[in-house]
């Protein structure tokens, strides 16, 4: 079967995923992309952080994860100016929450399919011999 061509990422949606990376990686305490890229154990390279926060690039979901893992569990030194942990971790469970939301990841088209595949009418189960 022949892919289909997907369509082209919204401007909103790119100026969404990069504010959500950005925001992640201040609160994690890093002011700079330089800061983060130079650590140890980043995903991503400097200019790919910020083509992905500035929205020339958008991350895949899988990328998307990895960046806010490290951000939040896995970067071994936090910046000056870092968010208490617990305010870092809710700071991201909302990034991911909010990007699962976007048409980007089709998060939303899978939920939508989902609904439509549910049974219409009772469901008869049936009863087991016994």
């Amino acid at each position: 079967m022949a892919r289909k061509k997907q369509p082209p990422i919204s401007d909103e949606d790119r100026e969404v995923v990069g504010r959500l990376l950005r925001e992640i990686r201040r609160a994690a305490g890093y002011r700079s992309v330089e800061g983060a890229a130079g650590v140890a154990g980043c995903p991503a390279a400097r200019q790919t952080i910020y083509a992905y926060e500035r929205g020339g690039f958008t991350p895949s979901l899988a990328q998307f994860l990895e960046l806010v893992e490290f951000y939040v569990l896995r970067a071994p030194v936090r910046g000056d100016g870092a968010k208490a942990d617990a305010d870092l971790r809710a700071q991201g469970v909302a990034a991911v929450t909010q990007a699962l939301t976007l048409r980007v990841y089709h998060v939303p088209d899978a939920m939508d399919l989902v609904a439509r595949m549910q049974p219409v009418g009772p469901v008869r189960r049936r009863r087991r011999a016994t």
